[in-house]
């Protein structure tokens, strides 16, 4: 049985990311991009292909990233012996001959001795194939038409994929691995003595990044690790953020919503770049919106709801057969039916990203042309049903949550670009804007609850409504506070913890993150700023020992469900911590 999602941490060189279990193994990389297919997949099929170094013997296990880095220790404390493995993936590989991708794993015995049982099991595709490997350049060379990897170790070990064999280690000895990847071009090996040297050098890199957040509230430690996350999720070469590097964990154990994340939400990237802005990190803004700019070139005025790396279309989805799932949970799917969605929330949050950044620089045309294609087309289209924030499938309605969102998008919009728009532009935006209110208000308000709903005819509720957008439509404090309480009462589940909509519906999934942190700033901006504070400490100490967080959490165990580390969740926290500073300091 593959471990609980919790037990996995992630190392990754914002190219591709890797899951490394506390028993010591990587149970899932995808090469050479977060987007390509795995070679090491156990994560989601039990026989599948791994990467192993595990004490042998029962153990106590201790874990940490190295500072603020992406660097991941882990010690196992023997009755015979303390091991410490220390692994990452080199970041900055833009000085000297490198391969594209560099991982890093080096055991060392710090007291008694230990067995350690090694295996290297590398297989692409879903389920993998078997490799052809030879031994040459003091290693183990396996490829696989354009993609070639080599492994080198210090000491030298005899390898063979597939199988496992142990290695007797006493204290002051250490064993390192250093995997080399190629796509395209000559392959590169690395010596293990030097790729630690980079492993350090990346480290150094991470903390120098860390350092330069301008966040200074009291859970630093989990807005920083949250940050660091987002950066690493992101595709250096094109700016893409990556909602997660996984697909197909479950939403409920056994269940069938298991989605292939592996790709670039505008709106989560959007909620991910208010967090950087938020915290002093405007490269990282300015990439993704150039990379926006230009996979929207094709589509625009329509904005895509996913896009893969490179800025096309995201891929169709497929069922993979010939897989276990994750503890049964089935199917695996490779692509994402959503890309063909109607979502009108998107531009929302696009926009109000884009807002943002201009209240502290001047943008550019394209930029602003941008904007203007959005709004424009929410104009044409917020009267149409759509898919919504939770991406329903064959249920398109008037969600009140996209209403607000597409008022937004208007609101936002007649921001940015008021002497760069025409008069008609901005005359017609303004008179959609107050169309759109009006509607909200008129269908989306139940005046005998009070509160707003899930959508227009509906007595629902839904947790999206305690996002900001709903602070910045709304300015009635008693009409917040009665629709806050509304869904707390039915869709919390005690503590931070919410659905996102009815329970009868809900119960087939946990409780979406996401949400617990919108509460706390909806909290923070009705000035319950105490309380706000306590459910905050909550939420993020739901996060694992390195400080990650899941998509969703079983309420009554406690268990992570859904892909994994999301950015979607860490993005919000960092959101809601910077709600909570400002509040503080005013």
């Amino acid at each position: 049985m593959q471990p609980p999602i919790a037990d996995y941490a992630l190392i990754g060189d914002t190219r591709t990311a890797a899951l490394c279990s506390k028993s010591g193994s990587i149970d899932w990389l995808c090469l050479p991009r977060f987007d390509s297919d795995p070679v090491f997949s156990r994560l989601i099929d039990d026989s599948g292909p791994h990467f192993t170094l595990r004490p042998v013997g029962n153990a106590e296990v201790e874990r940490r990233y190295e500072g603020s880095s992406t660097v991941l220790e882990t010690t196992y404390r023997l009755d015979t012996g303390v091991v410490r493995l220390r692994e990452g993936m080199v970041s900055d590989l833009s000085a000297g001959l490198l391969p594209q991708v560099l991982l890093v794993r080096d055991l060392e015995c710090l007291s008694g001795q230990a067995d350690i049982a090694v295996t290297f099991d590398l297989r692409p595709g879903l389920p993998g194939r078997e490799l052809r490997c030879e031994h040459r350049h003091g290693g183990l060379v396996l490829v696989d038409g354009s993609l070639a990897i080599s492994l080198c170790s210090a000491p030298a070990l005899d390898l063979k994929p597939g199988r496992s064999r142990d290695v007797a280690m006493r204290s002051g000895e250490r064993l390192t691995f250093a995997l080399s990847v190629a796509h395209r071009e000559p392959l590169v090996t690395v010596e293990p003595a030097h790729a630690l040297r980079l492993l350090n050098e990346t480290r150094a890199w991470w903390e120098k990044w860390a350092e330069e957040i301008e966040y200074s509230g009291a859970h630093r430690d989990a807005v920083v690790r949250s940050l660091v996350t987002l950066r690493l999720l992101t595709y250096s070469p094109s700016g893409a953020p990556v909602a997660s590097p996984t697909t197909s964990l479950p939403e409920r154990l056994g269940g069938e919503r298991n989605w292939d994340y592996r790709y670039a939400w505008p709106r989560d990237a959007s909620i991910g770049i208010s967090g950087f802005l938020g915290a002093g990190k405007k490269p990282e803004c300015h990439a993704f919106l150039n990379w926006l700019v230009h996979a929207s070139r094709l589509s625009r005025p329509q904005l895509g709801v996913l896009y893969n790396l490179d800025g096309r279309d995201g891929p169709k989805e497929h069922e993979m057969v010939g897989l276990s799932g994750y503890r049964g949970s089935l199917p695996v799917r490779r692509g994402n039916g959503a890309s063909g969605q109607l979502q009108l929330d998107v531009y929302g949050w696009v926009v109000a990203a884009v807002a943002e950044l201009s209240r502290s620089e001047e943008l550019n045309n394209e930029v602003m042309g941008m904007v203007r294609d959005f709004a424009d087309y929410v104009c044409e289209n917020w009267r149409r049903p759509d898919a919504g924030i939770w991406e329903r499938r064959n249920d398109e309605r008037h969600w009140v949550h996209s209403k607000l969102m597409a008022w937004l998008t208007l609101d936002r919009a007649l921001e940015v670009a008021p002497q760069k728009a025409s008069q008609n532009n901005r005359q017609r935006w303004t008179r959609e804007r107050i169309a759109l209110a009006e509607e909200i208000v008129r269908s989306g308000w139940d005046p005998l609850r009070q509160t707003y709903l899930r959508s227009y005819g509906s007595t629902d509720l839904d947790a999206s409504l305690l996002s900001p957008p709903l602070f910045a439509f709304e300015k009635d404090p008693q009409r917040l506070e009665t629709t806050v309480q509304a869904i707390r009462d039915e869709l919390g589940t005690g503590g931070p913890l919410l659905y996102r909509y009815r329970r009868a519906e809900a119960e087939r999934e946990g409780a979406f993150l996401p949400c617990s942190f919108w509460l706390v700033q909806a909290l923070t901006r009705l000035g319950r700023i105490d309380e706000a504070e306590t459910l905050f400490a909550e939420a993020c100490g739901l996060a694992n020992d390195v400080g990650l967080l899941p998509e969703e959490i079983d309420p009554e165990t406690g268990e992570f469900l859904g892909n994994f580390p999301l950015a979607f969740t860490h993005a919000t926290l960092v959101q809601a911590a910077l709600d909570l500073e400002e509040a503080t300091r005013k």
